[in-house]
C-alpha cells in the first residue's frame, strides 16, 4: 500500500512537472512580458482612479463641513444664545438678555424669537426702542393679530398714536371681534379723548372674557365716574369685589376712594383711605388722595394731617414738588408762600421744587416775589420754566417805562420758548402755563407746535377750539373741530359740533348734514348729538321729523342754554309758541355764542310776526244787523 502511494506522488510531481516544461516550451517570451506590463499598468490606474476618488470624497467632505457643519454650528450656537437670554430675561436681567439676542438679530434679522426678546427687554426697561422691534415682527407676520395689537400696544405706550391706529387698521376685519382687540381700540381712544369709545370697547372686551379680572377692572374704573346710576352701581361692586386681588387692591382702592369723595359719602371715603395708606403698594401721590377726602372731611383734622405729611414730603425733592403743586391746585398757595420761607433753601432752588414754588407766587398773584424767585440761577432742564415765569411776572409788574416792561417780557418769553422748542414735554408743560396764564397769542403759537406730536395732539386741539371759542374766531374754530373729528371720528359730541357749526356757518352743507344724522345714529340719547340733528332736519325742511326728535327728548335735558335756541327754532316752526318763548326767554341765554344768538334773533322775530292777532272781519254793508 505505502509503495502504490508512493508511485503516484512521484507519477503525480512528473506529470506536473512535464506540463510545466512544455508550457514553457509553447509559449512565447515577448508576449508574456507584455502581459505583464498591461497588468502593472492597469494596476496603477487603479491606483490613481482609487487617490482621485479618494481625494474628491474628502474634498467634497471638506466643503460640506465647511458649507453646512459651519451653518449647523451656527444654529447651534443661535439657540444657545437665545436659550441664555430667555433664561436672562427671566431672571430680570435685561441689558444681558438683549445683548444676547442682538447678537442674534444682527445675524438673522427676520429672527422672530430674537427680535420678541429684544421687544420685551425694551418694554420691561421703558425704551422707546421696543416700539421698532415690535414693527419689525409686525412688518414680518403682516396678517398676525397679535403682532399688529402687540405692535398698536407698544406704540400707544410711547404716545405714537399714528403707529398705534395704523397697526389696528392692519389686524384683519375677521380678527377684530376678539377682547385683546377691543381693550386695545379702547386705550387708544382713551389717548385720542373719545371717552364715549373707551367704555364701549372696554364693555365688548369684557362680553367676550366675562371672567378676565383685568378687563373688570379697566371697565369699572372708567365707569364708576359715569353719570349713569346703574352703571356706576355695578362698578363699584366689581372694584370692592376686586379689593381682594392682591393684583388689583391698590388701583380699586384709588379708584372707590375718589368715588366717595365725589359722592360725598365720607364714611366709605374714611374706609377706603384707612386702608390705601395700608397698601404695600402706597404711593405719595396716594396720601395727597386721602388729603381731597381730609380736606371735604373736617378742617381741623385735614390741618393736622397736612401738618404731619409736610415734613414727611419735605425728605424727598419729588414730593415736595407733588405737595406744594397739590397745594396750589387746592386753594392753599398762600400757605405754601408761608411754609418755603421756613424750609432750607437747598431744598427749594432745584427742580422740580422750585417750578413749584414759582408756581405759588404766580397763583397768589405776588409778583415782585415770582420775579425776585426767578431773576438769577439756573434750573437745569427746566430753565425754560425760569424764564417763562420771570417773563410772566415782568409782564404783570407796573412799572414807569411799560414800552420797556413789554419788551422784556417778549424778550424772556421767546428764550423760554426757544429752549422748549423740539421738546415735546416742555413744548405741553409751557403751552399749559401760557393758557394759565391767559397769554392768548402765546399760546394759540405753542398748541399749534405741540398739535404735530400724535399723543399730545388731543390736548392741543381741545385747548386750540376753547382758545378759538372764546375769541370768537369761527373760521379758525371750524377748522379745529375739523382736524378733531378727523382724529377721533367716531365721537358723536365732536361730531355733532362739526355739523352744527358747519350749517350755521354754511360751511359744506351736504357733509353737515350727514355729520348731524351720523352724531344723532350713534348716540340719540345724546342732548347736543340730538339737538343738532333736529336743526339738520329743520334746515332741510322736515321740522315734522324734528319736532319728534325734540319731542323725544327729557324735557329737563332741554334746558341747556346752548339747545335752547334750536329748540325754540323747531318749535316756533311747529306752531308750539308757547314753549317756544319759554326757551326764547331763558335767562341763561346771555351764554349764547355769537352764530346762536344770531338764531336767536331770528326766533324772537318769528315768535313775534306769529303772535300779532289776525284782523276782525268786518260785516258787509248789507248784512241785517243783529237784534
Amino acid at each position: 500500500m505505502k509503495g502504490t502511494s508512493g508511485s503516484r506522488g512521484v507519477e503525480t510531481t512528473q506529470q506536473t512537472s512535464v506540463q510545466f516544461k512544455h508550457l514553457k516550451e509553447t509559449a512565447d517570451p515577448e508576449s508574456f512580458t507584455g502581459t505583464h506590463s498591461e497588468f502593472q499598468r492597469q494596476r496603477r490606474r487603479r491606483r490613481l482612479v482609487i487617490a482621485i476618488a479618494g481625494l474628491a470624497i474628502v474634498l467634497l467632505a471638506a466643503v460640506f463641513f465647511v458649507t453646512y457643519g459651519s451653518k449647523l454650528y451656527d444654529n447651534w450656537r443661535d439657540r444657545r444664545l437665545l436659550e441664555e437670554a430667555t433664561t436672562l430675561l427671566r431672571d430680570q436681567q435685561f441689558s444681558k438678555a438683549a445683548q444676547l439676542a442682538q447678537q442674534v438679530a444682527s445675524r438673522h434679522p427676520d429672527s422672530l424669537a430674537a427680535l420678541s426678546i429684544l421687544a420685551e427687554t425694551a418694554e420691561r426697561q421703558n425704551v422707546e426702542e421696543a416700539v421698532a422691534w415690535r414693527e419689525r415682527m409686525a412688518r414680518l407676520l403682516p396678517r398676525d393679530p397679535d403682532s399688529q395689537l402687540n405692535f398698536a400696544s407698544a406704540a400707544l405706550r410711547f404716545g405714537k398714536l399714528d403707529l398705534a391706529r395704523q397697526a389696528l387698521n392692519r389686524v384683519p376685519a375677521s380678527d377684530r371681534d376678539g377682547a385683546a382687540y377691543h381693550v386695545v381700540a379702547g386705550w387708544l381712544a382713551r389717548a385720542e379723548g373719545n371717552f364715549a369709545e373707551q367704555e364701549e370697547q372696554f364693555a365688548a372686551a369684557v362680553e367676550k372674557e366675562p371672567n378676565n379680572d383685568l378687563y373688570q377692572f379697566n371697565l369699572a374704573a372708567l365707569q364708576i365716574r359715569s353719570k349713569d346710576a346703574e352703571k356706576s352701581e355695578n362698578a363699584r361692586d366689581t372694584l370692592e369685589r376686586l379689593i381682594t386681588l392682591a393684583r388689583y387692591r391698590t388701583g380699586s382702592l384709588r379708584a372707590l376712594l375718589n368715588d366717595a369723595v365725589q359722592r360725598n359719602d365720607r364714611a366709605a371715603a374714611d374706609s377706603f383711605a384707612q386702608q390705601l395708606q395700608m397698601s404695600p403698594e402706597v404711593t405719595f401721590g396716594d396720601y395727597l388722595l386721602c388729603l381731597n377726602f381730609y380736606q371735604k372731611l373736617d378742617e381741623k383734622k385735614f390741618r393736622r394731617v397736612l401738618e404731619k405729611v409736610k415734613p414727611f414730603a419735605a425728605r424727598n425733592p419729588s414730593d415736595l414738588a407733588l405737595l406744594i403743586e397739590w397745594m396750589n391746585q387746592n386753594e392753599l398757595a398762600g400757605d405754601v408762600v408761608k411754609w418755603v420761607d421756613k424750609l432750607p433753601p437747598a431744598q427749594l432752588t432745584s427742580p422740580p421744587a422750585c417750578v413749584a414754588v414759582a408756581d405759588a407766587y404766580a397763583t397768589v398773584k405776588n409778583w415782585s416775589r415770582l420775579k425776585r424767585w426767578t431773576r438769577t440761577g439756573n434750573w437745569g432742564d427746566a430753565e425754560y420754566l425760569r424764564l417763562a415765569y420771570s417773563a410772566i411776572a415782568e409782564r404783570h409788574l407796573v412799572s414807569s417805562n411799560a414800552s420797556r416792561t413789554k419788551s422784556e417780557f417778549e424778550t424772556l418769553w421767546q428764550s423760554a420758548a426757544e429752549l422748549a422748542k423740539d421738546v415735546p414735554d416742555h413744548e405741553v408743560t409751557l403751552a399749559r402755563l401760557a393758557t394759565k396764564s391767559q397769554l392768548a397769542n402765546q399760546a394759540e403759537e405753542l398748541w399749534s407746535r405741540v398739535e404735530e406730536n400724535p399723543a399730545m395732539r388731543r390736548e392741543a386741539l381741545d385747548n386750540l377750539r376753547q382758545l378759538y371759542r372764546g375769541k370768537n374766531e369761527m373760521a379758525k374754530l371750524y377748522a379745529v373741530l375739523q382736524r378733531l373729528h378727523e382724529s377721533s371720528p367716531n365721537e358723536p359730541p365732536i361730531t355733532a359740533d362739526l355739523a352744527r357749526l358747519g350749517l350755521n356757518l354754511g360751511e359744506n352743507i351736504e357733509s353737515s348734514h350727514q355729520l348731524a344724522k351720523e352724531a344723532y345714529d350713534r348716540a340719540p340719547n345724546e342732548i347736543n348729538c340730538a339737538v343738532t340733528y333736529a336743526f339738520s332736519l329743520h334746515r332741510l325742511g322736515r321740522n315734522a321729523e324734528a319736532l319728534a326728535v325734540v319731542q323725544s327728548l327729557p324735557v329737563e335735558r332741554l334746558d341747556d342754554a346752548h339747545a335752547a335756541v334750536y329748540v325754540a327754532l323747531v318749535l316756533l316752526e311747529g306752531n308750539e309758541l308757547e314753549r317756544a318763548k319759554h326757551y326764547i326767554d331763558d335767562p341763561e341765554n346771555g351764554k349764547f355764542y355769537p352764530e346762536e344768538k344770531k338764531l336767536l334773533e331770528e326766533a324772537k322775530t318769528k315768535l313775534v310776526a306769529s303772535a300779532i292777532p289776525l284782523p276782525a272781519e268786518s260785516p258787509s254793508p248789507s248784512a241785517t244787523p243783529p237784534l
